[in-house]
């Protein structure tokens, strides 16, 4: 049932994606030829004026065919044809769709949720004894955290949400001191040495709890935006991590190992509720991914394309198709050599049972 679930995710967030082109394109007045839910053999089409719809048998992906995409074409309202700053808006409306489908879902998942959580700190880890001696567990209090300290980065990392903060407390050193910038009393102020550590029992990094507001639109939407930014800037943090080689070649996985995750997120969850809260927000991480990694200036990528568009804007004259087309086919074999690697590693992975990571 999750691998289920993972490939309609997939299909989904593509088809979405696709939607974003196909709509731009028709607003824009260039011509679809065929706009496609699903990839394969055709179980469903039906023309309506000059574009066909067709719904294709493998729920994975979709397409937007436009004219004269490749090539030049003397239909004067091909894609090639048409005015620069329509052909931007139709190649970033992809990447556009799938960071609204991202917002819808975070709004949704913050909806699920009793409160809405913030990055203020509310309490440290603490017991208070019969004469009323208070001792701190939190050694983040003992190294200058204070209660309603509103926390905007630690170690240089910029700390949105909760999730920023669960992705640098899985990575810190309880013992290693850290440069922390809050806010108190409406003003910024720069601690150092400050230590994240519950001294009491197993210990570990979280030793103090964060304020949680009551939901009303304005907190909900804006608790989804911070999720958001998170997510953004989590998925810019791997990116970085990956082309600087700090990313190990074993830990780069492929949608593979994406499915894998997604089916492992559901199958392992206690309740229905439970199951949808983690494919909501593997959806919304997937397409906030998605749309950033399609930006990106790698040939056969709309942000490829886009590349080649801000070259046009610059020479004021296009590059010739044949020559774009080439770098593009170069970019999409290297792709396609890097989706085999990752898919190698997923493969590898399920037979030999290592987890990523």
């Amino acid at each position: 049932m999750g691998i289920v679930i993972a490939i309609l995710i997939f299909g989904l967030i593509v088809t979405v994606h696709e939607f974003g082109h196909f709509i731009c394109a028709k607003l824009s007045g260039i011509k679809v030829l065929e706009f496609s839910v699903g990839m394969g053999p055709k179980l469903l089409q039906k023309a309506k004026g000059e574009t066909k719809y067709s719904l294709r048998l493998l729920p994975v992906g979709g397409y937007c065919a436009m004219e004269g995409e490749d090539s030049t074409n003397s239909d004067p309202r091909s894609f090639r044809n048409a005015k620069l700053w329509k052909r931007i808006i139709v190649l970033f409306a992809g990447a556009g769709m799938n960071f609204v489908l991202g917002f819808v879902m975070l709004i949704i998942l913050v909806s699920m949720m009793d409160g809405v959580p913030t990055t203020t700190v509310d309490d440290f880890k603490r017991t208070i004894a019969a004469d009323g001696a208070v001792t701190y567990y939190a050694q983040s209090y003992e190294t200058g955290l204070r209660q309603n300290d509103k926390i905007i980065s630690i170690d240089g990392t910029r700390i949105y949400s909760t999730l920023d903060l669960n992705y640098v407390f899985d990575t810190c050193d309880p013992n290693v001191g850290h440069k922390v910038v809050i806010k108190r009393d409406g003003e910024r102020v720069k601690l150092d040495g400050v230590f994240f550590k519950n001294t009491y029992g197993d210990g570990g990094v979280v030793d103090f709890a964060v304020i949680y507001k009551n939901k009303n639109p304005l907190t909900v939407i804006k608790g989804s935006g911070d999720l958001f930014m998170s997510m953004t800037h989590i998925v810019g943090l791997s990116i970085k991590q990956m082309f600087s080689g700090q990313l190990h070649k074993e830990d780069v996985s492929g949608p593979v190992g994406v499915v894998s995750a997604i089916s492992e997120s559901t199958e392992e969850s206690e309740s229905f509720l439970d199951a949808l809260f983690q494919v909501i927000y593997m959806t919304a991480l997937i397409t906030i991914n998605v749309g950033i990694f399609n930006l990106l200036p790698i040939p056969g990528l709309d942000g490829g394309r886009l590349l080649f568009c801000f070259i046009e804007l610059v020479r004021r004259k296009p590059v010739k198709p044949e020559h774009e087309g080439y770098v593009h086919l170069a970019g999409m074999v290297l792709l396609f050599g890097v989706m085999i690697f990752a898919t190698y590693n997923d493969i590898v992975r399920l037979i030999t049972g290592v987890k990523n990571g």
